[in-house]
């Protein structure tokens, strides 16, 4: 209790000057997407780097891929005998477009009714620094109770391309007992957040050409196949009237939800008004029979994330366009393969197409779901958030996905421990991203509890 409360005391202490170096990280625009940006991703590893050099790291290295820097550190502190953590992390973002939304520069950081308003102030620059803040609180003022070690990648916005083959090629030294995964989020301001299901994801994009040039619509209108009629009247036929999928087999594999597991997702009490609050829908919408909370977190989805097709810009253009995109993912719940699920979609949408054009498919990426409610380390992290907030924890599962959690399961056979103090309304990947500083402040105590934990 005595090392609790110094490293408690030293965080409280030292809040402002940590923010100052949280500022720092803040003001580096480290957007993985853009080629321009580069050194700035760059810059961002090498922040981080120096900072836990700083604080003693016995090791700290970066390794270089095929496009942004992996950066790892270790801290053995705690002994041979000691409990291994490994604490995995993001320091790229996303862009900041569109720039003339946002209320403050995306890379100023700024304090407005609490919040600190920066790209990357939630999502998830804010909390890697909470984990950092959190070992350092402890560092500081006693030993580190447990092995501590770092995993943070650049590349997290762009689908992780470098950390599969990184992970899968480094398993000696990222061993551990416990992985500890910040990257998820709360619920609300008072309800401290355990995930322990994420779904699973196949993303793909699907073309449909018609003839080889934009066409006169006067001219061959009701002539030749408009590939945008087309692919609109294909997507009208992916979900049925009652809000399910429609592509044959789609839920050969879903388990259904059984009494026990429907009363643990109510218990999160996910308000419908705080959900249409937050996203401004007038309605919601979703699956016949099933509660939003089931709908977001336990039961799978097929959504289109992008349209393309013909002339979009001001004004009128009167063409037949010569092809039209659609860009589509579902999000796939446990025992669901992304393949499988990825084959029976290209089977279905196949036979939708006419022969009057051409359809072409492209696979972007697929992950399967994961469920942790097992994690090691689960029952000190309960402990921690609850002492902390000083109400029970909120148990969910996640309808996103994160398939560092999937990847570091099969190659270093360690569930992960997900949380965070993100809220649903810190407009991550939109203009104006903040993070609640209070919620904040209390992430860092609890990773401090969390740690403290461990000591004999």
């Amino acid at each position: 209790m005595k090392n609790l409360q110094a490293a408690l005391n030293w965080f409280d202490g030292n809040y402002n000057e940590k923010l100052k170096d949280l500022f720092s990280l803040l003001s580096i625009p480290s957007v993985s997407t853009d080629p321009e940006r580069k050194a700035d991703i760059q810059a961002a590893c090498d922040y981080l780097a120096e900072y836990l050099k700083g604080l003693g790291a016995d090791k700290v290295q970066t390794f270089k891929t095929k496009v942004h820097p992996i950066l790892y550190a270790e801290f053995n502190k705690g002994g041979e005998s000691a409990k291994t953590l490994l604490i995995y992390g993001h320091y790229d973002v996303q862009p900041a477009d569109p720039i003339n939304e946002w209320k403050t520069d995306a890379f100023t950081p700024t304090i407005m009714n609490d919040n600190l308003h920066a790209r990357g102030a939630s999502d998830m620059k804010g909390q890697v620094m909470a984990a950092i803040f959190a070992v350092e609180a402890v560092l500081k003022t006693s030993e580190l109770p447990l092995n501590i070690k770092f995993l943070l990648e650049g590349e997290e916005e762009i689908g992780s391309p470098s950390l599969d083959t990184f992970i899968h090629n480094h398993k000696e030294l990222l061993a551990c007992d416990m992985v500890l995964n910040p990257d998820a989020g709360m619920i609300a301001k008072d309800m401290p957040t355990i995930t322990y299901g994420l779904r699973g994801m196949i993303y793909f994009e699907l073309r449909i050409d018609g003839p080889q040039a934009d066409l006169h619509s006067g001219l061959f209108g009701g002539v030749v196949a408009n590939p945008a009629n087309v692919l609109a009247e294909i997507i009208a036929k992916l979900h049925n009237s009652d809000g399910s999928i429609a592509i044959p087999g789609f839920y050969d594999e879903v388990l259904p939800l059984d009494e026990t597991e429907r009363k643990k997702l109510a218990s999160t009490k996910t308000a419908d008004e705080s959900i249409l609050q937050v996203s401004g829908s007038p309605k919601l919408f979703g699956e016949a029979g099933y509660n939003s909370n089931e709908r977001a977190g336990a039961r799978p989805t097929l959504d289109v994330n992008g349209l393309y097709s013909g002339f979009i810009g001001e004004g009128a253009k009167t063409i037949i366009p010569a092809y039209a995109k659609a860009k589509i993912s579902c999000r796939l719940v446990p025992d669901q393969d992304p393949e499988i699920i990825y084959m029976k979609a290209q089977r279905y949408i196949a036979g939708l197409v006419p022969d009057t054009v051409r359809a072409t498919f492209y696979k972007h990426s697929g992950s399967p779901a994961y469920l942790a409610s097992d994690a090691p380390g689960s029952d000190q992290l309960v402990k921690a958030l609850e002492e902390t907030w000083r109400r029970p924890i909120t148990f969910r599962r996640e309808g996103g996905s994160i398939p560092v959690a999937t990847t570091m399961q099969n190659a270093l056979g360690v569930k992960s421990l997900l949380t965070g103090f993100g809220l649903p309304d810190d407009q991550i990947h939109s203009p104006n991203e903040h993070q609640n500083l209070t919620v904040w402040k209390l992430g860092v105590q609890a990773f401090i509890r969390f740690l403290e934990s461990f000591r004999a």
